[in-house]
């Protein structure tokens, strides 16, 4: 197959991890890294934050996507410092060194998530619909400026950051993409889901058009959520440049 690449996924034992090398291990071979090894697929065992201990993963490698982190959303400060960043920025570095084409960030939704102490973000979120139709009001975008909401949000920007620096002065693409709500049955547990869910199928669909999209995309945030009703985030940019179709809904789990 001609555009069948080489894939590395770092922190690939993890819940995203698992949905990203299902949907691409069939169309390209994949790779991964983690601190733990994977119970059924094998990799590299090393800690993200250890620069010299991950480049060998990265030798011959395409396209990076990029998971490893620790995923507490209450993350502390320390752990985000300690942990998130330096993890982030290494995987860029080892992706500059080993020639890596392109890194697909998993960025949040957190890096943007204090919209939502505004309307009427804030009443969709509570489930309060009152006066709005879906769709019917504005969006947040991927080029409003960020607003995390706390040291995992903050970690993620700095991510978001430093990639553009490396695809500005060392040539990388560089895709964020600032994931949703992903639970692993992929439904709903409270109101705010029914806005911000990305099922499985949606996650790697929009995973797989990355790694797709043509050498010309230089750099582009995306946000990632499923096709549902009261989303509030934009996702024009990723349909228009990478054919993002997401398909599922959550009002099909709203109780009648």
């Amino acid at each position: 197959m001609a555009d069948r690449k080489r894939v590395l996924i770092t922190g690939v034992s993890g819940q995203i991890g698992g949905v990203v090398r299902d949907a691409l291990k069939d169309i390209h071979d994949v790779a991964g890294i983690d601190i733990r090894a994977p119970q059924d697929f094998e990799a590299t065992v090393a800690d993200m934050t250890d620069l010299e201990a991950i480049l060998p993963a990265f030798e011959g490698i395409d396209t990076v996507v990029d998971l490893a982190n620790n995923p507490a959303g209450n993350l502390s400060w320390h752990h985000a410092y300690r942990n998130n960043i330096p993890a982030a920025y290494n995987c860029l570095e080892a992706a500059r060194r080993a020639g890596v084409k392109r890194v697909i960030f998993a960025s949040s939704n957190r890096a943007s998530e204090n919209y939502e102490l505004d309307q009427p973000y804030a009443n969709i979120c509570a489930g309060d619909y009152t006066g709005l139709t879906p769709g019917g009001f504005p969006l947040v975008t991927p080029d409003m400026p960020v607003r995390p909401s706390g040291p995992y949000g903050i970690a993620k920007c700095m991510g978001e950051a430093a990639g553009r620096y490396f695809s500005d002065r060392h040539g990388l693409s560089f895709i964020a993409l600032r994931f949703g709500t992903v639970r692993r049955d992929s439904r709903p547990s409270n109101v705010r889901h029914f806005a911000t869910l990305l099922s499985h199928r949606d996650l790697g669909h929009l995973v797989e058009r990355c790694v797709a999209a043509p050498d010309s995309l230089r750099a582009a945030t995306f946000f990632g959520v499923s096709n549902n009703d009261w989303k509030f985030w934009d996702i024009s940019n990723a349909k228009e440049l990478i054919g993002f179709d997401p398909q599922d809904n959550m009002e099909v789990y709203r109780e009648a």
